[in-house]
């Protein structure tokens, strides 16, 4: 992997760059639609590529090595092959599904023991095992085994989670460095800063992820419950820290507003379930504003979704249609919102780029955080 910073706002830290992989160049700020099981739900790799133009997904480790497992992704010859996209993959750690997984999980030195909400099986993942199944899945970066806390959490709590995080990250690295690549190309291994809301840690975490030295590095545990003042501020403090040669990705984040204010505060990639999830739900991410498009003064309304969209579904299909869709229960109109709301948050980035370039981020910025943030 090589990254190339190419500009940095003047007053801001937002920045644009590419980020070269085996699969493909992504050029930052970039956001990576989340495909779970190996599909980002209800829409084709051909849309995914060609009509709203994603150039990297992200592909979930815990539940990959669940279903369909690792045996058949590599008698596939890796994800790439297997779900037929032949972009950047980006891989989580398994990390935070883990965590999700309170009540049938057990966390110790060795790694979590956990049961599966499939069929109630019992597995392990270590720091070693989750590179083994990250290689398997063949993800051109993947992440670091660690351990994402809850919020609210105590400073005890905290450090403890985040010294072991760091100790499983010593153990990640040790054990990719002494493997050859598995399907002709390297993958990349980007470790997590975490430390909850406490500043200190967070600072302590970043310093120490920073002397790992790897190709890149990614903010986990925010967006998990904390006031957005508090994960700007932390996010703020770590790309300070961070080394600037290289990529930063902020993990599960998240609303359009965020995803602006996160880029001034100098992070390049990020992710998260929120347009897909919300577009099933009827939730729709425009330049004007939010959108739920079951309301009743949605009913007449003939306009396309989104005339300002080159998408093809914002021009060939009416508000009035997708809500009539969405109140019938037909499957067309979470396929229809779900390419909607990718390709907004996708032009998102786009547009930050454009004018990180043009000099005039800062300014633009402010006023479009406040548009997408009405509710319509």
């Amino acid at each position: 992997m090589r990254f190339e910073l190419l500009h940095t706002d003047s007053e801001t830290k937002a920045r644009a760059g590419t980020l070269e992989t085996a699969h493909g160049v992504i050029e930052t700020p970039i956001f990576m639609p989340v495909g779970t099981a190996g599909t980002v739900k209800g829409v084709h790799q051909r849309e995914l590529k060609n009509d709203i133009g994603a150039q990297i997904i992200l592909g979930n480790t815990y539940h990959l090595y669940l279903r369909p497992g690792t045996q058949i992704l590599e008698e596939a010859g890796g994800l790439h092959r297997f779900m037929g996209w032949d972009g950047p993959i980006l891989t989580d750690s398994g990390g935070f599904q883990v965590f999700s997984l309170s009540d049938i999980r057990k966390i110790t030195e060795e790694g979590v023991r956990f049961t599966s909400h499939i069929d109630g099986s019992k597995h392990l993942f270590s720091p070693e095992s989750a590179i083994d199944i990250q290689r398997s899945i063949g993800g051109d970066i993947i992440m670091a085994f660690d351990e994402c806390t809850p919020y609210p959490c105590g400073e005890r709590e905290a450090r403890k989670s985040m010294e072991l995080t760091h100790r499983w990250l010593e153990r990640c690295c040790t054990h990719l460095d002494q493997q050859k690549p598995k399907y002709g190309y390297a993958q990349t291994l980007f470790p997590i800063v975490q430390g909850s809301t406490y500043p200190e840690l967070r600072k302590q975490s970043a310093e120490f992820i920073a002397s790992m030295d790897r190709e890149g590095n990614a903010i986990g545990g925010l967006s998990v419950g904390e006031p957005v003042e508090e994960m700007y501020a932390l996010t703020d403090l770590v790309t300070d820290i961070l080394p600037k040669e290289k990529p930063r990705y902020l993990m599960g984040v998240g609303t359009p507003a965020n995803i602006l204010e996160g880029i001034a505060r100098g992070v390049d990639m990020f992710d998260c379930v929120m347009p897909t999830r919300n577009a099933r739900n009827g939730m729709l991410f425009t330049d004007e504003g939010i959108i739920n498009i079951r309301n009743e003064k949605w009913k007449h309304d003939l306009r396309p979704i989104d005339q300002h969209s080159p998408a093809y579904v914002d021009n060939q299909y009416s508000l009035a249609y997708l809500r009539h869709l969405h109140v019938s229960g037909e499957m067309l109109a979470a396929q229809i919102a779900t390419l909607h709301n990718l390709s907004f948050y996708l032009r998102l980035v786009k547009e930050a780029r454009e004018h990180i370039l043009a000099g005039d981020f800062a300014d633009w910025k402010k006023r479009k955080v406040e548009t997408v943030s009405r509710r319509l």
